[in-house]
């Protein structure tokens, strides 16, 4: 494994274990939406050991997929995180519209951050940086090309 492909998933490895220990320090298993994230997290060591065993690129392929899942869940997050902080806002000062209540939903101190599920999009970015160009799938398209013969 390349030096760069060993950097990349150190810190995506870094990264989940980080964001899934604070999310559970935080209590985030309230509803299932606050447990797609840590259920995203707990699976990727698990596909990470599969491909270590299996070594094909439909193990990358899972990884790939899973890290998708991750970019998506990381969308999901902000939308709902922005919605559960509009709905405060507007409990708070029902005056509040347009684009006060979107600085005010963005910036404010208050919980749950809005771009916190960002962190999951970073994740799963890192986890296909990861699998991008990787050996096992390079290897399995190079066997799968028919040969030519001059032609």
């Amino acid at each position: 494994m390349s030096a760069i492909r060993k950097l990349v998933l150190l810190i995506f490895l870094f990264g989940t274990l980080s964001v899934g220990v604070e999310l559970l320090l935080l209590g985030h298993v309230e509803s299932f939406w606050q447990l797609v994230p840590l259920v995203l997290i707990a699976a990727s060591p698990v596909a990470l050991v599969f491909h270590v065993v299996a070594r094909n690129a439909a193990s990358i392929k899972i990884f790939q997929l899973l890290m998708l899942l991750f970019i998506l869940s990381g969308f999901v997050g902000i939308g709902q995180h922005y919605k559960a902080k509009i709905e405060f806002k507007l409990e708070i000062n029902p005056s509040l519209s347009g684009l006060e209540l979107f600085r005010e939903a963005l910036t404010g101190a208050t919980v749950p951050p809005v771009l916190a599920p960002g962190m999951m999009l970073q994740l799963g970015l890192l986890g296909l940086a990861f699998t991008y160009r990787h050996p096992t799938i390079l290897k399995t398209a190079q066997k799968s090309e028919p040969t030519t013969n001059g032609e």
